[in-house]
């Protein structure tokens, strides 16, 4: 599928939208998320890695969901792209005001984005909380070994300000 048929797949089976409505939907879709229009005529193959993600995204937010769950959003992009998709979910849940549940095992990445971070071990909740307070051993000590294991300078990475009550 090109672009345009990807991204307006879930258009055209979830709706009733004209061919020129579609297509305004998925152009403007794409360059909100600072893509081109012509992109729109390309094939996947024919995009970098992180054009791929914001088509990707482009595609997810069509039908103006209020939640969006990110799996591994980072897994295999160099650190300059990952670090562009880390804010391209922030600026998608500041746009858009959708909530954003992202699966990571990149640190650096909950550290930029995460207001509220949950550790998984075998099934159970071993930590939950504010990445920058877990990560204090007096808190959590086994997130802090898990952050520490991962060897990314926490204290050094910036953070979302804490969410609006």
């Amino acid at each position: 599928l090109s672009v345009m048929e990807n991204v307006a797949f879930p258009l055209r089976e979830h709706t009733k939208l004209k061919n020129k409505q579609v297509r305004e939907k998925v152009v403007d879709a794409l360059t909100s998320l600072g893509l081109n229009a012509s992109d729109a005529d390309k094939f996947p193959s024919e995009l970098s890695g992180g054009m791929r993600k914001r088509v990707g995204l482009a595609r997810a937010l069509m039908l103006e969901p209020q939640i969006l769950i990110y799996d591994e959003p980072t897994s295999g992009l160099d650190p300059h792209t990952s670090r562009m998709v880390d804010d391209l979910i922030e600026e998608t849940r500041e746009r858009f005001g959708i909530t954003s549940v992202v699966i990571s095992h990149d640190m650096t990445s909950t550290f930029r984005i995460a207001h509220r971070a949950f550790l998984l071990i075998e099934g159970k909740v071993a930590a939950a909380g504010r990445p920058d307070e877990l990560v204090d051993p007096s808190v959590n000590k086994i997130f802090y070994d898990f952050v520490t294991a991962s060897g990314i300078a926490w204290d050094r990475v910036s953070r979302p300000p804490a969410p609006h009550p």
